[in-house]
């Protein structure tokens, strides 16, 4: 989403949350279509389990972080602990269904890898979340530690950064191409999600906002009502604002969670993306308790106004996890 201009008293030009709203419903709408047919989108349960070297760790571990939490298993195939360990986090990792994605490095193979991460001994297994590494442990494991390992990597990534893991389609074939399924047919919230079109388009933002909750209580997954509620509570929170106030205040006192947060509300709708969250990310590095987890929420539902897959969201988690560690 790329907000326009303030206008209508302190609220974003309509028009331009509509069509973003439309825009990004039509892509969450072709990734749904595409996996149905066997294209990008949803990926067979095989391809939790990947194996990375030193030229794909950018792409399938850095930047797949961003979308996932990604275990890294350092193992080789002399190590006798790492033949009973890597099956396991194998097995509990196609369990988590897309919450964890398993990336296998071989040290023999990748020995700059092992050492960028100061690897003593094998097995050795880390995490990477929204492009930070964090030790998780070395040598053998039970399954019941393990668990509750990932369970806990999965609140953070779930929590702290946003992250929403990766779709599993059960009946993909290895290597991510799915068996031909009947296609879905449409919720009926047509007319739900017209409704919501109809107050953002009138300055009922109240009406927007009730109209989109009734979809998600159905609908919990539904993309077009998440992104249409992130929005419409994002304009309604800007509603009664004083743009000059609110600026004022957030420059004279750049410890006041409060004051930062009202004023990234107020950029982000004025277009400045960038400085919003960059704004609530120095906020969450100064601050602590309360307020730092009131301005890392925020961000997160900032996150939702403009979209996952847009790059500037994926600097800022990665961003958000320098500020956090």
């Amino acid at each position: 989403m790329q907000p326009r201009n303030m206008s209508m008293s302190g609220v974003v030009d309509l028009a331009a949350v509509k069509a973003a709203q439309e825009a990004k419903a039509k892509a969450e709408q072709a990734r749904a279509e595409a996996a149905r047919q066997g294209g990008g989108g949803a990926i067979s349960p095989a391809d939790l389990v990947i194996d990375v070297d030193e030229a794909g760790f950018e792409r399938d571990v850095l930047q797949r972080s961003t979308e996932v939490p990604v275990v890294i298993d350092f193992w080789a195939e002399w190590c006798e602990p790492c033949k009973q360990l890597s099956p396991l986090l194998e097995r509990l990792t196609v369990e988590y269904n897309g919450r964890i994605l398993l990336a296998k490095i071989d040290v023999d193979a990748n020995q700059m890898l092992m050492q960028q991460f100061g690897i003593q001994g094998i097995p050795a297994v880390f995490a990477v979340v929204a492009g930070q590494a964090l030790p998780l442990f070395q040598g053998a494991a039970g399954e019941a530690q393990i668990r509750q390992t990932f369970d806990q990597l999965v609140e953070v990534g779930e929590q702290r950064f946003g992250l929403t893991g990766l779709a599993v389609d059960p009946d993909a074939e290895p290597g991510g191409a799915a068996r031909t399924a009947p296609a879905e047919a449409a919720g009926p919230y047509d007319a739900l999600l017209e409704a919501a079109v109809r107050a953002l388009d009138s300055g009922d933002l109240a009406g927007a906002v009730q109209a989109y909750k009734n979809v998600l209580a159905d609908d919990p997954g539904n993309p077009e009502a998440a992104l249409g509620l992130a929005q419409a509570e994002l304009l309604q929170r800007v509603q009664g604002l004083d743009p000059q106030q609110v600026r004022e205040e957030a420059a004279e006192k750049p410890g006041d969670a409060g004051a930062q947060i009202a004023a990234a509300d107020l950029d982000l709708v004025g277009g400045h993306v960038e400085d919003a969250f960059g704004r609530l990310i120095d906020t969450v590095a100064r601050t602590a308790g309360d307020d730092r987890d009131a301005a890392r929420v925020r961000l997160l539902e900032l996150f939702e106004v403009v979209g996952a897959d847009d790059p500037r969201v994926i600097a800022a988690r990665r961003a958000l996890a320098r500020a956090l560690f």
